[in-house]
C-alpha cells in the first residue's frame, strides 16, 4: 500500500507522532510542518495511516 500525506488536514503545530511510529522511518517531519513520505523507506504496513488520529496520513 502506498502511503500519502494531506496536508490540509494535518494541524502542522506540533511533533508528527506518527513519524515516531514508524518501523522504517519512512516520515520525515521538518519543524511543524505535515509530515512526507519517503518512498524508498515505505514498505506500506499502515501503521501511520491508523495512528494518525486526523486522517492526515492516508494510503494513496
Amino acid at each position: 500500500m502506498a502511503i500519502k500525506v494531506v496536508p490540509h488536514r494535518c494541524p502542522q503545530n506540533h511533533p508528527c507522532p506518527a513519524v515516531r511510529m514508524c518501523p522504517r522511518g519512512a516520515l520525515v517531519q521538518r519543524g511543524y510542518r505535515a509530515p512526507q513520505v519517503d518512498p524508498s523507506r515505505c514498505t506500506g504496513c499502515g501503521l501511520c495511516v491508523r495512528f494518525c488520529g486526523f486522517g492526515a496520513i492516508q494510503p494513496a
